[in-house]
């Protein structure tokens, strides 16, 4: 190892790239990572052999084999599924411990310490041991890592020195320190680097969303790895990792507590498909991929909703007033429905007009009765309403007890029909299509809501042409709820271990337990019983979609994070009181993360200045780094506005090497897609001002930001999400200056 400079000068002067001892500290961890990777390796042909020899037990006849070759297949088969997952940087980090550190002789890793009497563990994203079974590298979420994360100077937990590696394949292409005690580390101990987690986020992110698994801070994972149970809120501004949280939490939680969270079910919701598709890279890279992803259109299934109401739109469809519109709705006649019942029984007209039949609906609606599910009921009732009359027309020699004289009505092909268009099975779809018809809109809204509302709304479901909109599916969700399903028959569960009639298969309790598993994993499509369900960006989550949500966490624990700084709900309290019904009353661990890693501080100065115009009292994180590029901001005639966006583009492209941002109010997205259409290049994206929620850029280029601000009430909340998506350069680009602060 090459000779170090003294502890002074490896304090006050940078280490440069060229500089050999950076190479040097470069080519020691390389040795150790491909170290790491042979191991891998080894690991992954012995458990494909394992998995092989398992099955040529097959030609074994005895049940002890048969048991024997099941449990080494299926170990096997789960091993090596993991091994093989694709692991971008397995290696990303190290501790140097000092002696007097807490000692784990289950994670000691077989390299000579750093530090006199001390201990070096190598932390990625899986766990592996080499042949003598000491610990080459230990799994991110392992209590042994958690100094890696939590150390610092003020509470160093052991660590003399954090280190990062970054890496791309198995390939090491820097290291940069941590130096948490200076006291401790030995003359020989290099220190590479301005700090692993300032120098990572100078960098570029590439296409998916920077895994900063490597640069999680101390807040950070106090969250991460708060009680499993109750409900975890994690409060903070643009930039502090917020989303970092909850997906590391999520696996977190299934590496801590495996068979409760896999078996049951871990869902993340997020604002939007654009942010879904994401992050969707990231759960993966953390060894996770039992995860189910959604965003808040995608929460019902088989249906996926991308388009976004207008402000004032949405903000009728998300109130919590909506429940009891759709309820007069879900209790209403069906369209087209038939308005009398007549049927011959002998030589006698028995008939049920429109009062009878409406008075039969709502004796059978009750409140909580749901529509399809009472259908059976709705029959009886006519029967006995036709019965009845039956009784008072005809002599008593020729009346029938009622049992007959219903099974005699009820094989009618006319009174079949009759069901059939009368009290068909309803969908939600149908029901909410009702509502673009004016004059039933304004029954199930009078005394709900004002009018202007109600012609609005009619309005938007008379254009949509049957798409749904992100909060129309919200409504789709209460109505599922309110109508019910039809009556289904129960299918016998299949016996996995069954042989022949009152013979089963010898099985120990490790069969068992994985068959039970198994028919765990056998969700229904609908799958309403998740055991933990994380909300990020929450603070847009309207109360009818916090309905949805909850039906889904009923039995779960909840990990939300969001802002309120950046909520686009016009009424936060109403928002606030159905997530504490969503949620129930379990208990809260609430942490605020108050330092904004993203965007540069001159990025950042700007959005707060936007938004602290608007709200002057409004807290805020704390940016860290500066990058000495202050925004740019581009004035222009509305002439040229589309070709100072394509040029402001084109600049920002060669500026980064990671991704660029577009972002136009909802409006004009499509209009300004169009204007880059011929700007080619597979690290740009355009986005609208809401579908920015939750997105990170290299580069931002944000077109008329007046528009986004006029974006409804919350237009600048939604501005300042938009001019806090960059995190090293933003350009604005606009025709009217009255947004800047």
């Amino acid at each position: 190892m090459a000779r170090s400079r003294p502890l002074e000068s490896r304090l006050s002067a940078p280490v440069s790239d060229s500089d050999p001892i950076r190479q040097s500290e470069i080519d020691n961890e390389q040795r150790y990572v491909d170290r790491v990777y042979t191991r891998l390796d080894e690991l992954r042909r012995t458990v494909a052999e394992a998995e092989k020899s398992g099955y040529s037990l097959a030609r074994v006849g005895t049940y002890g084999a048969l048991v024997e070759r099941d449990a080494m297949v299926f170990h096997a088969a789960r091993r090596r599924h993991a091994l093989e997952a694709e692991y971008e940087g397995l290696v990303f980090g190290r501790l140097d411990l000092g002696p007097d550190a807490r000692r784990s002789d289950e994670y000691q890793s077989p390299v000579e310490p750093a530090v006199p009497g001390g201990e070096v563990r190598y932390i990625g994203r899986l766990g592996l041991r080499d042949e003598a079974h000491e610990s080459l590298l230990v799994d991110w979420r392992a209590p042994a890592a958690a100094p890696f994360y939590r150390a610092t100077p003020t509470d160093r937990m052991g660590v003399v020195r954090r280190r990062t590696l970054r890496s791309s394949g198995e390939t090491v292409l820097d290291v940069e320190d941590d130096l948490l005690d200076p006291a401790a580390a030995p003359d020989t101990m290099p220190v590479i680097g301005d700090g692993a987690l300032l120098a990572t986020l100078s960098r570029a992110t590439g296409r998916g969303m920077r895994d900063i698994v490597a640069t999680i801070q101390r807040e950070q994972d106090e969250a991460i790895r708060s009680p499993a149970l109750g409900v975890t809120i994690v409060r903070g501004g643009p930039g502090t990792g917020k989303t970092a949280v909850a997906l590391h939490r999520a696996a977190y939680l299934l590496y801590s507590d495996r068979n409760r969270f896999e078996s049951g079910g871990v869902l993340v919701i997020g604002p939007s498909e654009v942010f879904v598709s994401y992050v969707s890279r990231v759960l993966p890279s953390l060894g996770e991929d039992t995860v189910t992803l959604r965003s808040l259109g995608q929460v019902v299934e088989k249906v996926n909703a991308s388009r976004q109401d207008r402000a004032g739109i949405a903000a009728v469809k998300g109130s919590l007033r909506m429940t009891r519109v759709l309820a007069r709705a879900a209790r209403d006649a069906v369209p087209g429905s038939p308005d009398r019942l007549r049927v011959l029984y002998r030589g006698q007209l028995l008939e049920l007009g429109r009062r009878a039949l409406d008075e039969a609906r709502r004796a059978i609606l009750v409140p909580g009765a749901k529509r399809n599910a009472v259908r059976p009921k709705a029959a009886g009732y006519l029967l006995d309403a036709l019965w009845r009359q039956s009784m008072g027309l005809l002599p008593a020699h020729r009346q029938q007890p009622r049992e007959e004289f219903a099974t005699e009505i009820a094989e009618r092909s006319e009174f079949i029909r009759f069901m059939g268009a009368w009290w068909p099975v309803v969908t939600p779809q149908a029901v909410l299509g009702w509502l673009a018809e004016p004059g039933r809109l304004r029954r199930y809204g009078d005394g709900i809501l004002s009018r202007g509302e109600i012609d609005r709304l009619a309005a938007a479901y008379a254009k949509s042409g049957g798409e749904w909109t992100v909060a129309d599916v919200a409504l789709l969700d209460e109505l599922d709820d309110l109508l019910g399903g039809p009556p289904a028959r129960k299918k016998p569960r299949k016996d996995p271990f069954h042989v022949v009639d009152g013979i089963r298969e010898v099985t120990t309790y490790a069969d068992r337990m994985a068959a039970a598993r198994a028919v765990e994993r056998e969700r229904p499509e609908d799958y309403r019983d998740y055991a933990h369900v994380v909300v990020d960006e929450a603070q847009d989550v309207s109360p009818m979609q916090w309905r949805m949500i909850g039906r889904r966490g009923r039995h779960a624990s909840w990990t939300i994070v969001g802002d309120p700084a950046q909520a686009a709900w016009p009424d936060a309290a109403e928002a606030a009181r159905a997530m504490d019904a969503a949620v129930g009353s379990r208990r809260r661990h609430e942490y605020t993360l108050t330092t904004n890693y993203r965007n540069a501080a001159e990025i950042f100065e700007l959005a707060a200045a936007v938004i602290r115009r608007a709200e002057p009292g409004i807290e805020l994180p704390t940016a860290v780094r500066r990058s000495g590029v202050r925004p740019i901001d581009r004035a222009v005639a509305a002439a040229e506005l589309a070709a100072a966006t394509r040029a402001a583009t084109v600049d920002v492209l060669a500026e980064v090497a990671g991704t660029v941002g577009v972002i136009a109010s909802m409006a004009t997205r499509d209009e300004v897609a169009g204007w880059l259409g011929g700007v080619d290049s597979d690290r740009l994206q355009v986005v609208g001002s809401l579908e920015a929620k939750g997105m990170e850029y290299d580069g931002v280029v944000v077109v008329e930001p007046a528009a986004i601000r006029a974006e409804g009430r919350s237009g600048v909340r939604t501005l300042y999400v938009a001019l806090s998506r960059a995190t090293q350069r933003l350009v604005t680009v606009g025709t009217d200056d009255s947004w800047r602060p």
